[in-house]
């Protein structure tokens, strides 16, 4: 609930005590007829249940507020959405490299890694290799083409240049080479429903995406509080973002990288566990308590007068 909300609130509260009860006060001091008893309790009856009415309206909106994600995408720029990025490989990474052409056999010579997992499968060849890893200088040892510097490149930049390689050595004239990132995991953690390392099917996956296949934020996660830690170059870096703004399309973690940990913070009702802090904001319950109080006394106060 923001500040200006509350106020709202709290003012409708007021107004509504003084349009229910000015009439009151002011015929008590007349004879009688006065108002029956039943029509004070009518009218007092009628105005808490508006009160109760406009605190579940409140709570509503409140929660919504913290909840709902990117609520200004309706006027959100959508000519400036970030780029679509292209996984680059990295240190340790995995590659599955498949060459393929016309003739089977010519190829066959650049796929050792892919035979002998194969017949590591079918119980033959001893331990399987998993692919290609990338060294700690950012190399490959390819068959025939040796060592390859892929560190940096993207998927579709490799192919070219091992294609470019095969057809440069004579071996083969049409080659088509295909590259796949083996290991592309993220990592989830914090207040979401499924925490834990996933692995990524093919080379692109949202920061939306990733949430999502870790069961959304509970509701105890701070939408506003989800941060991204990232290692770049050697170098850790970590991004804040606020899954309620629509600016969050345009963040330089809406793409997450390979090895990308996201942790949700969880906030202050996890700890408290307390009906006053649903909202966040006890001065505002204990203002419209207090609200209420003075109702009740003032409506006994009344009924007092009018009985004697």
């Amino acid at each position: 609930m923001n500040k200006y909300h509350s106020q709202s609130v709290l003012e409708v509260g007021k107004i509504g005590i003084v349009i229910i009860f000015a009439p009151i006060v002011r015929n008590v001091h007349q004879q009688p007829p006065f108002l029956s008893y039943k029509s004070i309790m009518r009218i007092v009856s009628n105005f808490l249940f508006v009160s109760l009415l406009v605190l579940l309206f409140a709570s509503c909106r409140s929660q919504r507020e913290k909840v709902v994600y990117l609520q200004d995408i309706q006027t959100f720029n959508r000519e400036i959405i970030a780029k679509p990025y292209d996984v680059k490989i990295e240190k340790d990474d995995v590659l599955n490299i498949l060459v393929s052409s016309r003739d089977p056999e010519l190829s066959t010579p650049y796929n050792q890694v892919l035979t002998t997992r194969a017949l590591a499968r079918s119980g033959y060849g001893g331990n399987s290799s998993e692919g290609f890893l990338v060294d700690s200088e950012g190399y490959i040892n390819y068959p025939i083409l040796g060592r390859l510097y892929v560190e940096g490149l993207t998927r579709t930049e490799l192919e070219k240049e091992i294609q470019k390689r095969i057809i440069s050595s004579g071996f083969i004239k049409d080659p088509t080479v295909t590259v796949q990132l083996e290991n592309f995991k993220v990592s989830v953690l914090g207040e979401v429903n499924h925490p834990g390392s996933m692995s990524v099917k093919g080379e692109r996956i949202t920061l939306l995406e990733a949430i999502g296949m870790a069961g959304d934020l509970t509701i105890y996660g701070r939408r506003d509080r989800v941060f991204v830690l990232r290692e770049t170059n050697g170098h850790r870096e970590v991004f804040q973002t606020d899954l309620r703004k629509a600016d969050l399309l345009t963040s330089p973690v809406y793409y997450l990288h390979q090895n990308d940990v996201i942790y949700v913070e969880p906030n202050d009702k996890k700890t408290q566990m307390s009906e006053i802090n649903q909202n966040n904001n006890v001065n505002v319950w204990l203002s419209v308590t207090s609200t209420l109080v003075s109702i009740s006394t003032l409506t006994i106060t009344i009924v007092d007068k009018y009985k004697k």
